[in-house]
């Protein structure tokens, strides 16, 4: 059985991932909190603050792992990076079910009593304009099973008695990098519209406070298994492009057909633009979690404030 945490602060926290957009942010708001996180790199470690590890060859002592209260998990290449070929679905799925598997293993061997690991709302697939919350099985598609594979690599942890947070996030909103960044420009020249019919859910979430979320994931027992990491009030895709566009303060009268999003960017055009998730999050807002932007209103004012003066 995994041992129990520890009862004194500040804790001692090892991320995997934590050079992405949500990996950085989490580090920062842990060291501001008083936390030691320890960084797990796939490159020689600089100090003692970091741990090397090779996913890709099995390759993680858990003895590195003496002394370490949770483990965070946000390891894996962006689905929209590049256009989807058989091999770049390989790296998709590579990049996180691999090292999910490495870092689960070793989680139970040392006997850790904490891991949240990243997932996606993808694993629900196209769910229409159905609410979703956490008891909603898994869907079809790629990015479904891709999912469902994902968080199954979680599983020696979870057998260990581990608390495991499967951390189903959404599209992060962000004041630099992540979706925003390629919209914005697009948006700030007037050349933003809604996608196909724009009847698509958005499930969206600041990047405050999917950061506040992942550090509530953590210090709050009752909260395991799946969670959504998603606003409260998911938005249609033309209802995000018509508040991005008052954000910016810039019109958005176009509209892309779908055939042309296909003809651009193949399959991923159907799974990760054309559909979409109306998913809640039942799961943190049952275990008292409150959000600090509840609208897509306040978390796009959040994300663009500073950008919107200026455009």
């Amino acid at each position: 059985m995994a041992r129990k945490p520890r009862a004194t602060e500040p804790r001692t926290i090892a991320i995997a991932g934590s050079s992405g957009l949500i990996g950085s942010a989490l580090v920062a708001a842990l060291r501001a909190s008083g936390h030691r996180v320890v960084r797990i790199v796939r490159r020689g470690a600089a100090n003692s603050d970091e741990l090397e590890w090779h996913p890709d060859d099995d390759d993680f002592d858990p003895d590195d792992l003496a002394g370490v209260d949770a483990v965070v998990n946000l390891c894996g290449v962006g689905v929209g990076d590049r256009r989807w070929s058989g091999a770049f679905k390989q790296s998709l799925r590579d990049s996180r079910i691999d090292p999910t598997e490495v870092i689960s293993a070793a989680v139970a061997e040392a006997e850790i009593p904490i891991l949240v690991n990243a997932s996606a709302v993808g694993y629900y697939g196209d769910t229409g304009d159905r609410v979703i919350d956490e008891s909603a099985p898994a869907g079809d598609g790629f990015l479904a099973g891709l999912c469902a594979d994902w968080e199954a690599a979680t599983r020696p942890a979870q057998q260990a008695g581990t608390r495991v947070v499967l951390a189903r996030t959404g599209l992060v909103l962000s004041p630099g990098g992540g979706l925003l960044s390629r919209l914005r420009p697009l948006f700030a020249l007037g050349l933003g519209g809604r996608l196909a019919g724009g009847r698509q859910y958005m499930p969206w979430i600041s990047l405050e406070d999917e950061v506040r979320a992942l550090e509530f994931a953590l210090d709050t027992p009752a909260l395991s298994g799946p969670v959504n990491f998603t606003g409260p009030a998911p938005v249609t895709n033309a209802e995000f492009t018509a508040a991005m566009g008052r954000a910016l303060n810039r019109p958005a009268p176009w509209t892309v057909p779908g055939f042309a999003l296909r003809t651009l960017l193949g399959e991923f055009a159907d799974e990760g633009l054309l559909g979409g998730q109306r998913a809640v999050p039942a799961a943190l807002e049952g275990a008292g979690f409150v959000f600090h932007h509840k609208t897509i209103g306040e978390a796009l004012t959040y994300s663009m404030g500073a950008h919107s003066m200026g455009a």
